[in-house]
């Protein structure tokens, strides 16, 4: 019995692994629309998004508004889960004014055939989960070392990594004047911005990144 209780002291995480955990959780969790908290972050989504304009149901063509592909935005979660709902609830709750800018496509040169503003969030959680690649325990690369320690210190660095993603992501297309079809290489290089970031010494958390000075 003291043996097994042992087992069980020596298994407990640090709260640096909690973080971790929990993280991982939710990137793992699916967007299921039938879950009344899925329901209830989606319609928050849409009061963040629009204030005082009255969402006619969970499936209704004034999603197309916010740039989902169709009627129905859930079946666009499928390529980065829940957690890509939630980032953009983060986004518009934590840093309402650049929310709106980019939403409304406001400043700058825009193109004639603009990214879709929800399926390019969407986008940034599943490239941001693909950066960091925190699923895997053989492969340790540097910058998941250093997002990791980033994350030890505070519990929505992930979230707060994807508002800067999104801002520098919208910075790329304005300066290249792009189109949708250039919408990957976009993606790509705000990853490369992003990775060089992080790895910068001075930056210890996700509010010393450069670009974090573009979130209102």
């Amino acid at each position: 019995m003291l043996n097994i209780l042992l087992g069980s002291q020596h298994k407990k995480q640090t709260p640096k692994e909690e973080r971790l955990t929990r993280l991982k959780h939710r990137m793992k969790a699916n967007f299921d629309a039938s879950k009344p908290d899925h329901q209830e972050a989606l319609r928050g989504l849409w009061s963040a998004a629009y204030p005082g304009e009255e969402l006619h149901g969970l499936i209704t063509n004034q999603w197309k508004e916010m740039g989902w592909q169709g009627r129905d935005p859930s079946t666009d979660f499928r390529g980065a889960g829940f957690i890509s709902l939630e980032n953009l609830l983060f986004f518009a709750k934590t840093f309402s004014t650049s929310f709106q800018r980019l939403l409304k496509k406001q400043g700058g040169k825009r193109a004639a055939w603009e990214y879709p503003f929800a399926v390019a969030g969407v986008n940034i959680t599943f490239m941001i989960m693909q950066m960091l690649d925190l699923d895997t325990s053989k492969r340790r690369t540097f910058i998941r070392s250093v997002f990791l320690q980033i994350l030890s210190e505070n519990e929505w660095a992930f979230d707060l990594l994807y508002c800067v993603a999104f801002v520098v992501m919208d910075k790329q297309w304005l300066e290249r004047n792009a189109t949708y079809m250039e919408f990957n290489d976009i993606l790509k290089s705000t990853r490369t911005q992003l990775e060089r970031e992080l790895l910068m010494d001075d930056v210890l958390r996700i509010e010393d990144m450069p670009s974090y000075s573009l979130l209102n």
